[in-house]
Order: C-alpha cells, then structure tokens, then sequence
C-alpha cells in the first residue's frame, strides 16, 4: 500500500506516518498544497498512491480544499470511481455537518481524532488496502 498523509502539526504527522509505514510506502505533507501537488506527481509517475490521509484544518490549502482538488483531477483524467485514490478524512471537527460535507465532496472514510489506530486497521482492511 502507497499512501500519502497530509498532517501540519509535526506530533500527529509523526504518529499517523510511523503507523502505516507498517503497511507500505507512506509519505507525509505539511499542507492541502503539498499534498495535491504530491498526489499528481505519482500519478504522472504511473505510481499512483492507494490511500490518502487529509486532516481537515491545514494551512495554504485545507482537507476539504484538497479533496475538491484531488477528485478534480481525478474526474479530468478519467479515472473510473472505482479506481480512484482511498481517501480519509482525519480531524477532530465530528460535527454532522462536517461529516457531511467531506462525503458529498467525495471523501472515503471520515475518522475522528485522536485516532483510534485499531478502528484504522479495521477501516483498510474493509477497503482492502492492508
């Protein structure tokens, strides 16, 4: 698994990126900005990540900003849904209309902070990704 985490506080970043190391190849960004900029690098590369990881609250570009972006680029190359980038949300904002904001904007799976590193395990595996 090839993932992508973008974090901007360094503790959490730290944590999330050493977790799925354990799972394969996995990158960290400070921004949404980074992050999107990462994201069409491997994919111009022909390696495209298998997960992405957004905190919501981000300087320059936030989660929800960089998940518009990622979809975006994702519908402009014509990548079928099926095939598209695994993406959660990561952020302590839990409000229903959070919630409900990053799954209209085409987000995976929406995971609450602190992250519960077992309830994650459970969630790639139900996604087939570890």
């Amino acid at each position: 698994m090839k993932t992508l985490v973008a974090e901007d506080d360094f503790a959490s970043r730290k944590f999330i990126t050493n977790y799925l190391s354990q799972f394969g190849e996995c990158d960290a960004t400070v921004d949404g900005m980074e992050v999107v900029d990462a994201f069409m690098m491997a994919y111009e590369d022909e390696e495209p990540y298998d997960l992405v990881c957004l905190d919501v609250m981000m300087p320059v570009m936030d989660g929800y900003q960089a998940l518009k972006a990622i979809r975006d680029i994702e519908v402009e190359k014509g990548i079928p849904a099926e095939k598209r980038v695994k993406i959660v949300m990561m952020t302590a904002l839990n409000e229903e209309r959070n919630v409900k904001k990053a799954f209209e904007m085409g987000c995976t799976v929406y995971c609450a902070k602190p992250v519960d590193v077992e309830r994650l395990k459970g969630v790639l595996q139900k996604l087939s990704l570890v």
